[in-house]
């Protein structure tokens, strides 16, 4: 594979970011189509790590092909244009199958339309490469399913990427094209991009449209999954764009998404929890948070150590969760029903148990601990907190082992500090911060007040160069 040079740099091209490769695009260094085949021939290096669900050569390679013409042309449709992308397999894609993780689907049924990020990725000549992988319907923390197999952590095969968009990750993490698009209901981008070493950015709810609508309703979300927060910002600034066919879909806001590490954290008011009151983080991952948060510190941002008004919201997330599964199965089959994994059926049978009251409430509270957090941002511009309590675990386990040998299966309980992020809506992202002792990637979680991504973006542009050097996950053994 041959580097290449951008402004006297030599740049691998498996490590290059889709700011870089544009770059080379125009100064007509690189190709889209060389650029493309580079890491279409890369990917069975990778195969083990089990990333991808689906691949569309040809579609790429013709797509690159008239990403080429137009530069040729001088007329780029965008910053992306002729960049490599990767799409989670919950998002339809045009010409390609979405099986969601699951046996209930059928392969021969290719999408004849574009989720709303996808449409706006395609207008902006980007290639689709590919679809990753997910666990079925995305339904846990963890990338494995009866589908598609095991997914693992490229800086630890032994270890789960984490999920469910672990494919996603795994995929930006070893450079199989700089982008990928996840979906995050709670903590689905965030929890692979710590566990994985990669930057996610779950926007604000209806920041990115979403078509067709989640199970899980207002809990999900869209966003980019990249190596640098540059690719994350410009990413966003495409997907953004509205689509009437989500009527949650926020106006179109224009703004310089993108211009954003000098605008810098000097003046910033940051809240700083270690654990959010709930304890229980790991003392590896403890000691490269607080070291990411006192360099924002010393970058001129003001930060006092707060606990927020978060209150116990267990039982809030699992009425809405497991009622979202059981929408999700409200058509299926017997036959369907009978090959969904066993644990994500039995969330639907929990979710059908509620009464209408339950879910009531649990809307009601969800929307009480919202406004707290809306009240708690009028002093705050951003909380900060580890993403992860603890790092990536074995895989085909639902969780960590605990000390007495046992799994930690239920995924609040070693996963609890994002998905609350999704019960308010606002925008979170986890920026890599480092890595323990073992070798393990660690995330920052930078959380915004709502509507607010900008903010969590300058943050973690203007810190990432200080606690996230841009770093290559290796070639499996």
């Amino acid at each position: 594979m041959r580097d290449i040079d951008i402004e006297a740099t030599t740049v691998n091209l498996l490590s290059a970011t889709a700011l870089e490769l544009a770059q080379a695009y125009r100064a007509r260094t690189l190709s889209p189509v060389e650029a493309t085949k580079a890491i279409l021939e890369a990917i069975p290096d990778f195969d083990s790590l089990n990333a991808f669900c689906h691949l569309s050569p040809e579609q790429a390679l013709s797509a690159a092909s008239a990403s080429e013409q137009r530069y040729n042309a001088g007329a780029p449709l965008s910053g992306l244009d002729g960049v490599p992308i990767g799409i989670k397999d919950l998002l339809v894609t045009k010409g390609m199958p979405t099986r969601r993780g699951s046996l209930t689907t059928s392969a021969y049924d290719p999408c004849d339309a574009d989720a709303p990020a996808v449409a706006r990725l395609r207008e902006a000549g980007a290639v689709i490469l590919c679809k990753t992988t997910t666990p079925e319907f995305g339904w846990k923390g963890i990338t494995d399913s009866a589908l598609t197999g095991t997914t693992r952590n490229p800086w630890k095969p032994t270890h789960t990427p984490g999920g469910s968009s672990g494919g996603s990750a795994v995929q930006v993490a070893c450079g199989l094209g700089p982008i990928s698009i996840g979906t995050d209901g709670a903590g689905s981008i965030r929890i692979p991009s710590s566990f994985s070493g990669v930057f996610g950015h779950k926007a604000s709810y209806g920041r990115v449209p979403a078509w067709p609508a989640s199970q899980v309703g207002t809990l999900a979300n869209i966003g980019p999954m990249t190596r640098t927060v540059a690719d994350a910002a410009l990413t966003l600034s495409i997907i953004s764009k509205w689509d009437a066919r989500d009527w949650h879909a926020l106006p179109q806001q224009e703004m310089n998404w993108v211009d954003l590490p000098g605008t810098g954290l000097k003046g910033l008011r940051i809240a700083y929890s270690p654990d959010l009151g709930f304890g229980g983080v790991d003392p590896g991952v403890a000691e490269l948070v607080k070291a990411a948060v006192e360099k924002m510190a010393a970058l001129g941002a003001h930060v006092t150590e707060v606990t927020p008004p978060i209150g116990d919201m267990n039982d809030t997330i699992d009425v809405l969760w497991q009622s979202g599964c059981a929408y999700g199965q409200r058509n299926m089959t017997e036959a369907q029903l009978n090959v969904l994994e066993p644990g994500l059926r039995q969330a639907a049978d929990r979710g059908r148990a509620y009464t209408l009251p339950q879910y009531l409430k649990a809307t009601e509270e969800r929307g009480a601990f919202g406004a707290r957090m809306r009240e708690f941002h009028t002093d705050w511009d951003l909380l900060v907190l580890p993403t992860m309590p603890g790092t990536a675990f074995e895989v085909n386990q639902l969780g960590p082992k605990q000390a007495d040998g046992s799994i930690g299966s239920a995924w609040r309980i070693w996963n609890p500090f994002c998905y609350l992020f999704n019960l308010t809506m606002q925008p979170a992202a986890s920026l890599p911060c480092g890595f323990t002792a073992k070798g393990l990637p660690v995330g920052l979680q930078v959380v915004g007040r709502m509507h607010d991504d900008l903010t969590v973006l300058r943050a973690c542009a203007a810190l990432e160069p200080h606690v996230s050097p841009l770093k290559l996950a290796p070639r499996p053994n």
